[in-house]
Parts: structure tokens; C-alpha cells; sequence
């Protein structure tokens, strides 16, 4: 029998992973991880909604927020099924044995096919970004990715981030750095948006060992956006 999905749910093909400990979303740009200030239903509670319809459970749902990603971007989030499973990850996130790999579609061509960077960033509450300083600075917080170019366009070129460390607009504040801002962030000196507001970066693969299951799961998944930009590098992201 089909079970129908109402607008507060997320759709069954977002979901990548499930098992009975954590289950593994394909975000879509527009939606929120967390409840936040806009009122907007965040992803957490698409998730109870799901599996209370899905699984016709009578009581409440959990569903812990293991890490986030900023709205305009796309890609693979990990929710906690219990609480058991959420303090768990925690530690994971925490002693960094998480490997998250991105993807981002740049205008400029990086000086490097492949590098590390490492920059000190500050956050600015103010107006919700950060600035990456190559030099450290008061209250900066040390910001490592490794990236490589993988293809490009006549237009724009596709890159493959490897995160270190879990800074406020990370990627986003590093790649400006370099003078390579994201496509569609005009926070970080794009020169226009993407249609729906949405920018060209994803959370492409996560790697851990299940510290429940002690396994070792490893999944990807491309953005679920239609999009003429990801459309064209589709074919060579492996």
C-alpha cells in the first residue's frame, strides 16, 4: 500500500541511510536543519512527521540534530533516531572521525588544481558571516579544508572539499579568500544570486565508522535540485 506523504514530510527519496540508530537526508536548499527565527518548518520535524506517518507510531518521534548546513546549501545530514545514537555522534563530530566531503561550482579558477587551506576565521554576529584571515587574529578560530579542481566549464569550475573543521561559512568564507566565491553567494562576493536563492555547494559524501553498529558506512549523493550547472558536472562527480 502507498503511503501519502503531506507537505510537512520529507520525500522518501531524500532519505540515502536508514537504519534503527540514525537516518541520512538529502537536503534540499531551501530547507532548514533546525527551528530558527523565520518560523519555517525545519527538517527535524519533516522527519518525525515521516516516520510517525510512515510507521504509524502513536507516540512522540525523536530526532536529534547531530550537525547542521546553512539553508541555501544542499546535501547530506545526519539525524539521531534516539538518544542513545545522538550522544554518540556528538562525540564523533567532536573527535573529528567524521570525513564530509563537498562540492562547490566556483566562477574563478583557483591558483592551485589542489591545496590546503588554512585561515583563521571571525565570526560577525552582526550581519551572520565570517572573514577568513591568513594570519591568526583575536578571536579566530583556525579553519582547515583540502580542495581539488575536478572539472570545469566554459563558464565555471567544479571543485571537491575535503572539511577539517566545522567553521561558521567555513567553505564559503574560505573559497572567497582565495577569490573564489561559490556561485549564487553573493554574502561572499558573487556577483549575482541563483535563481530561488539557493547556492552551488553541496555535502556530497560522509564517511564514519557507525559507533553503534561498528560498520563502516560510507554514502554520497548528488543535489536533488534540477539545475543546468549541476545537470553539467553530474557526469563527472564520482
Amino acid at each position: 500500500m502507498n503511503t501519502q506523504i503531506n507537505s510537512s514530510s520529507i520525500w522518501p527519496h531524500q532519505i540515502v541511510y536508514e537504519d534503527n540508530h540514525i537516518l541520512i537526508v538529502n537536503k534540499l536548499p531551501s530547507e532548514i536543519v533546525q527551528a530558527d527565527k523565520t518560523g519555517d518548518l525545519p527538517l527535524s520535524e519533516k522527519i518525525k512527521n515521516f516516520i510517525k506517518q510512515r510507521d504509524n507510531k502513536p507516540g512522540n518521534v525523536f530526532c536529534g540534530v547531530i550537525h547542521r548546513l546553512d539553508r541555501p546549501v544542499s546535501g547530506l545530514v545526519i539525524f539521531a533516531k534516539t538518544s542513545k545514537a545522538l550522544s554518540r555522534f556528538n562525540e564523533l563530530f567532536r573527535e573529528k572521525t567524521i570525513k564530509k566531503t563537498y562540492l562547490a561550482v566556483v566562477k574563478n579558477k583557483p591558483p592551485k588544481v589542489s591545496d590546503k587551506l588554512i585561515h583563521f576565521i571571525v565570526k560577525n554576529e552582526k550581519n551572520n558571516t565570517s572573514k577568513a584571515h591568513v594570519k591568526p587574529v583575536a578571536n579566530g578560530l583556525r579553519a582547515e579544508l583540502d580542495y581539488e579542481l575536478i572539472a570545469s566549464s566554459d563558464n565555471y569550475h567544479l571543485l571537491k572539499i575535503n572539511l577539517h573543521t566545522g567553521r561558521h561559512h567555513q567553505i564559503r568564507c574560505q573559497l572567497a579568500a582565495i577569490g573564489c566565491p561559490i556561485k549564487g553567494d553573493i554574502k561572499y562576493g558573487f556577483a549575482r544570486t541563483n535563481q530561488g536563492g539557493f547556492i552551488h555547494l553541496h555535502s556530497f559524501e560522509i564517511e564514519f565508522t557507525h559507533p553503534v553498529k561498528q560498520e563502516l558506512i560510507k554514502v554520497n549523493a548528488l543535489p536533488i535540485t534540477s539545475d543546468a550547472v549541476w545537470n553539467f558536472f553530474s557526469s563527472v562527480i564520482k
